[in-house]
C-alpha cells in the first residue's frame, strides 16, 4: 500500500506518505520552543513529514496566546532542539509560518494596538484567544483591524522571508506559509474582505500578489525546494464568504506556483472543521494546473487517503487531530489498530498532560 511506502521527491525524502498536519497547541507562554515541544514532535516522528503548529513571523502576527515564534534568536535556539529530536527519530520537519491578520485582538498585539489586515473590515463573529475585560485568558471577539499600508504589506513579505531564513538556521527542512483558514494571506485573496485600491486589490492577479510575493521572498531566502504553502479553497472560516472568482483564483495560483517549482502545496478540506467541503472534481482540476507535490488534509482516513494517492490526485496524506491522542498514528493506521479519542479540553495550553502523555497502542 503506497500510503506506508517511502516517498522521494527532490528534498522530500520520507519514510512514508503520512504527514502530521499543523495544529496549534499553545504550550509556549514565552513564545520560545522548549524540551516539552521537542518530546511531543519526537513521539510523532512515525509520520514521514511533520508540519509544526502555526509559528508567528513577528510580534504583530499573533491571534492566540502562548504560540511559538521565529523572529528572535532565542526562538531559533529553542527550535533547534525540536528539529534535532525529529531528525534523530528519522522524520522530516517543516514549520508553518503564520500571520493571522484581522483574526486577532488588541491584547495579542504590542502595546494593545489594533490588529492589521488587508482592510479595516472586522471579523465580528470570530474569536481570538486573548485577555478578556477581567484580564483573564479567554476567547475574545476579534478587534477591528487597521488596514496595512502598501509599504507595510511589503514589510510583512519581508517578515515571512526573515522567518523562513530563521527556520533553516533552526534546522527545519523547509517552511509552509499559512495561506489558509481565513488568516492574512487568504484575507488578501477574498474580494469580500480585500477592498484595496492599490496593487494588492481588485483583480485576481492583484489579490494574489501578496501570496506570490511572500512565496518569492521565501524562495529567495531559502530556495524553492524548501518553500511550500497551505491553502483552503472553498473554506469559509473566520467569515470569508465564497466569491464568484474562487475557481479562477485557485487555478491562477496553481499555475503560478507550478512555475516556481515549490516543495508542495498543502490543501485542507475544511468540512472537518464545520466549514464547506472541497467539491467533487476540484482536486482533479487543481492537479491539471499543478504538477508538483500535493498534500491533502481534513477528514481523511486510511481508505480515502489510499484511494486518492493511488488515483494520483494527491501525493501525501495529512492527519491532524488524530495525531494528538495517537502519537503512533502511522502504525495504528497500517495495522488497523483502534484510535484513541483525544480530550479536547486539553488541546490548548497547559503542560505535559494531554500533550506528551498519550500512550502508544498496546494490545
Amino acid at each position: 500500500m503506497q500510503l506506508f511506502k517511502p516517498y522521494h521527491h527532490r528534498n522530500l525524502d520520507l519514510h512514508n506518505r503520512i504527514v502530521m498536519a499543523p495544529m496549534t497547541r499553545a504550550r509556549n507562554p514565552n513564545g520560545v520552543p522548549n524540551a516539552m515541544n521537542a518530546e511531543y514532535y519526537r513521539q510523532r516522528a512515525n509520520a514521514g513529514l511533520i508540519i509544526t503548529e502555526g509559528t508567528a513571523i513577528s510580534d504583530t502576527a499573533m491571534g492566540v496566546l502562548h504560540i511559538p515564534g521565529l523572529y528572535t534568536n532565542e526562538q531559533v535556539q529553542g527550535w533547534k532542539a525540536v528539529t534535532q529530536a525529529v531528525h534523530e527519530a528519522g522524520s522530516k520537519i517543516y514549520t508553518q509560518l503564520w500571520h493571522v491578520g484581522r483574526v486577532s485582538h488588541t491584547t495579542n498585539q504590542p502595546g494593545g494596538a489594533a490588529p492589521v489586515g488587508t482592510s479595516d473590515i472586522p471579523a465580528t463573529n470570530s474569536f481570538a484567544w486573548g485577555y478578556d475585560e477581567n484580564g483573564k485568558e479567554n476567547f475574545v471577539h476579534c478587534s477591528t483591524p487597521r488596514a496595512l499600508t502598501t509599504a507595510e504589506v511589503k514589510q510583512v513579505v519581508h517578515d515571512f522571508a526573515a522567518a523562513a531564513a530563521n527556520a533553516v538556521k533552526a534546522g527545519f527542512d523547509g517552511v509552509e506559509l499559512h495561506g489558509a483558514n481565513g488568516y492574512l494571506i487568504e484575507q488578501f485573496l477574498n474580494p469580500h474582505v480585500n477592498n484595496r485600491t492599490d496593487e494588492y486589490g481588485g483583480s485576481v492577479e492583484n489579490r494574489s500578489r501578496f501570496l506570490l510575493e511572500a512565496i518569492d521572498a521565501c524562495i529567495a531566502a531559502i530556495g524553492a525546494d524548501k518553500t511550500a504553502i497551505r491553502l483552503t479553497p472553498y473554506g469559509i472560516m473566520h467569515e470569508l464568504p465564497l466569491y464568484d472568482e474562487l475557481e479562477a483564483t485557485y487555478a491562477y495560483l496553481a499555475q503560478e506556483l507550478d512555475k516556481r517549482n515549490i516543495a508542495f502545496i498543502h490543501l485542507m478540506d475544511q468540512k472537518s472543521r464545520g466549514s464547506l467541503a472541497i467539491p467533487e472534481g476540484f482536486l482533479e482540476r487543481f492537479r491539471s494546473n499543478y504538477s508538483g507535490v500535493i498534500i491533502l488534509a481534513g477528514g481523511l482516513d486510511k481508505p480515502k487517503a489510499t484511494a486518492l494517492i493511488e488515483k494520483g490526485v494527491i501525493d501525501l496524506a495529512g492527519f491532524g487531530e488524530p495525531y494528538i491522542a495517537n502519537p503512533d498514528l502511522a502504525a495504528r493506521l497500517q495495522h488497523d489498530w483502534p484510535l484513541t479519542a483525544p480530550d479536547r479540553s486539553l488541546h490548548y495550553g497547559g503542560a505535559e498532560h494531554g500533550y506528551t502523555d498519550y500512550p502508544v497502542y498496546s494490545a
